[in-house]
């Protein structure tokens, strides 16, 4: 396994969110950290990048502890892609991602053809090469977003982290990024995400940690740990998981509206 976390507690100070918490993923798999805002993913998250201390257990990476590790070593395997990003200089598409390869050059030092080579290959295989010349800040969302994610697979990481890589983001520009999440299990990477979307697990992760209020967690394939039951815990709203005749193991979910909501929605004259 490639990340294990093996009787893991978590929060902050004496407070601990999140108690003997133990799941493991393998390479090239993504798990997504599911749950409603407060309910302390992003202290689990900050825990795994190795930000936070666990207040107990051990979180392994490919066998090594990495409360071990040095900060320069977390950065060579372990990359971050933040919800947003404005560099203070007007950096092309290609600057933005040859900087993931900071974590491999010298201090003084400035990239070389190698690390030119690899930004290159980053951003061919997420399918921006027609972006690479272009001003970082004036792309859309969305391909700004991509564009992160490059820059992230530059670093060559053994663990890629998404802090809800969709947040603010609208519907296209949503679905292109969780097609290029996907492209990357397929390439071998492995990719640990958060978000409080359910229909964003079903598309993208293997695995899913669902996290509620109180410590609630459970973790699984996602098509077994996401339950309608579970949906209503969290969200408080009621929710149908559907699925695709055509797609197997294809599945999303879709509000209801309350009981009787239709009638009020029906009329035009009720005022």
């Amino acid at each position: 396994m490639l990340l294990e976390l093996k009787s893991v507690s978590c929060g902050y100070g004496e407070k601990a969110i999140f108690q003997d918490i133990s799941f493991s993923v393998a390479r090239g798999e993504t798990l997504c950290l599911l749950g409603p805002n407060g309910v302390g993913k992003t202290t689990l998250f900050k825990t795994i990048l190795g930000l936070l201390p666990p207040m107990a257990g051990e979180i392994l990476l490919s066998g090594e502890n990495i409360s071990a590790w040095t900060v320069e070593e977390r950065a060579r395997r372990i990359a971050y892609v933040p919800q947003m990003h404005t560099p203070p200089f007007p950096f092309t598409v290609h600057d933005v991602v040859v900087m993931g390869r900071a974590a491999h050059i010298s201090s003084f030092g400035i990239p070389g053809k190698k690390d030119r080579r690899i930004a290159d290959d980053a951003i061919e295989m997420l399918g921006i090469g027609h972006l690479a010349q272009k001003i970082y800040t004036k792309i859309s969302g969305g391909e700004r977003q991509i564009v992160l994610l490059a820059r992230a697979i530059a670093q060559q990481p053994q663990l890629l982290c998404m802090d809800e890589p969709t947040a603010s983001l609208d519907f296209g520009n949503q679905v292109l990024v969780m097609n290029r999440i996907r492209a990357l299990g397929a390439a071998g990477i492995t990719v640990m995400m958060t978000t409080h979307a359910p229909s964003h697990a079903f598309y993208c992760a293997d695995h899913t940690a669902v996290m509620g209020r109180d410590g609630v967690f459970f973790v699984g394939r996602t098509n077994n740990v996401i339950t309608e039951e579970r949906l209503e815990r969290l969200y408080g709203v009621t929710a149908k998981i559907v699925g695709y005749e055509n797609i197997p193991e294809t599945r999303t979910c879709v509000p209801l509206p309350p009981m009787g909501s239709t009638e009020h929605c029906a009329g035009r004259g009720n005022r």
